[in-house]
C-alpha cells in the first residue's frame, strides 16, 4: 500500500484530499499543528501533531511515515492578513517549508505535492492566465507561495525531489457525502460568509470594492470544487510515481464569476434575496483571476466535474449541518 504524507490535513483542502487519497486505496499519515484545522477532519488516516517550525518533529514524522509523496497544505493564506503582517506569513509559509524539505530529502527523498496559488500571477495581462504567464504576486501571500514553488524547483536540481505546484484558484464548496466542509477561524470565504450572513440577520457582510474593472464592478474568480481540487493531488502522485517532471499546474475550471454572480447563486440555492452591501477594496485583490486549465488535462488528465451550481449546493448543505449540531 503507497503513502501519502499529507502536511496540513486536518485543514480545508487538505482533509478532502486525505479523503481522496484514502479512497483510492492509500495509506494517509496527516501531520497538522491543529492551528487552523481540526481533529475531527482527520478521519482517513492517522494524525501527527507538530509544527513546521519544528523540525525533529517534521523529521520524526517523515521517518515514521515513510511516505511514497509528501502532500503539503499547510500554510497561511489570508491576502488582507499578508498585507498586515507579511514577517508571519515568510516565516509560516517560506521557513516552514524549507524544515519539511530538509526532512524530505533527509529521510525520504521522496516527490512533493506543493498547495499554490493564483496569487503568484498578481494583475494578469491576460485571461484565462496560463502557467506560463509572468509571476508578478502583488501581496505577501503570493510572494510566499512564488518563493517556495522557486525553492521546489531548485531542491530538484539539486538533489532530485521532483514536485508537482498546483496553482488552486478559488477552492469553494465541500464533501459531496457531507463528511467533512470548510471551517475557518475567522472565516475569509466569499461563500460560507453569504451563507452566514443569509441565516443570520445581525451579521455583517460587505462585498470588498464595487469598482473593478470587471462587468459588475466586483471581483470575478474561478471557483473550483474542493473534492476537484482533492483527486488532482491523487493524479499528481500517480504521476510523480510514474517518474513523471516536476511541473506546475494551474487548477482552475477556465471560467470565471463575480462576487454578485455568487451571491446570485446562492439567493437560488436558498430561494431569498440577500443584501448588497458594498464597502472598500482589500488591499492586495486583483480584479479577476480566472485559469487556462488544460495543462491539467494534458499532464493529469484532471479536469472538474462540479461547476458553480453544485459548490453552492454542497456549501449550503454543510452550512445547514454545521449549524444543527
Amino acid at each position: 500500500m503507497k503513502t501519502a504524507l499529507v502536511i496540513g490535513g486536518a485543514g480545508y483542502v487538505g482533509s478532502h484530499a486525505a479523503k481522496a487519497f484514502a479512497l483510492d486505496g492509500w495509506r494517509v499519515v496527516v501531520f497538522d499543528n491543529l492551528s487552523a484545522g481540526f481533529r475531527a477532519a482527520v478521519r482517513w488516516g492517522d494524525l501527527i501533531v507538530g509544527e513546521l517550525a519544528d523540525q525533529e518533529a517534521l523529521r520524526d514524522a517523515v521517518a515514521a511515515a515513510r511516505p511514497d509523496v509528501v502532500a503539503h497544505f499547510a500554510a497561511l493564506t489570508s491576502v488582507g492578513d499578508s498585507v498586515g503582517d507579511p514577517v508571519a506569513y515568510y516565516r509560516n509559509n517560506v521557513a516552514g517549508t524549507l524544515n519539511l524539505l530538509d526532512a524530505v530529502r533527509s529521510q525520504a527523498r521522496c516527490p512533493v505535492i506543493f498547495s499554490s496559488t493564483a496569487a503568484v500571477y498578481g494583475v494578469p495581462t491576460q485571461s484565462p492566465i496560463p502557467e506560463d504567464h509572468p509571476k508578478q504576486p502583488i501581496n505577501p501571500y503570493g510572494h510566499s507561495k512564488l518563493m517556495m514553488e522557486q525553492v521546489l524547483a531548485d531542491c530538484d536540481a539539486a538533489h532530485g525531489v521532483r514536485s508537482v505546484c498546483l496553482r488552486y484558484f478559488n477552492a469553494a464548496g465541500a464533501d459531496p457525502d457531507g463528511e467533512i466542509g470548510e471551517r475557518h477561524n475567522p472565516e475569509t470565504h466569499l461563500i460560507p460568509l453569504v451563507l452566514r450572513a443569509a441565516r443570520d440577520p445581525d451579521f455583517a457582510f460587505s462585498i470588498f470594492g464595487g469598482d473593478f474593472s470587471t462587468p459588475d464592478g466586483t471581483c470575478v474568480r474561478d471557483y473550483v470544487h474542493v473534492s476537484d481540487l482533492a483527486r488532482a493531488h491523487v493524479a499528481a502522485a500517480g504521476y510523480l510515481l510514474a517518474g513523471g517532471a516536476s511541473t506546475a499546474l494551474n487548477l482552475g475550471s477556465g471560467s470565471g464569476a463575480s462576487v454578485l454572480e455568487i451571491i446570485g447563486a446562492i439567493e437560488s440555492e436558498l430561494g431569498r434575496a440577500m443584501p448588497r452591501n458594498v464597502g472598500p477594496r482589500r488591499a492586495g485583490d486583483p480584479p479577476a483571476l480566472v485559469a487556462a486549465a488544460g495543462k491539467a488535462l494534458d499532464v493529469l488528465g484532471w479536469r472538474t466535474d462540479y461547476d458553480l451550481k453544485d459548490i453552492v449546493a454542497t456549501a449550503a448543505a454543510w452550512e445547514r449541518k454545521v449549524c444543527q449540531t
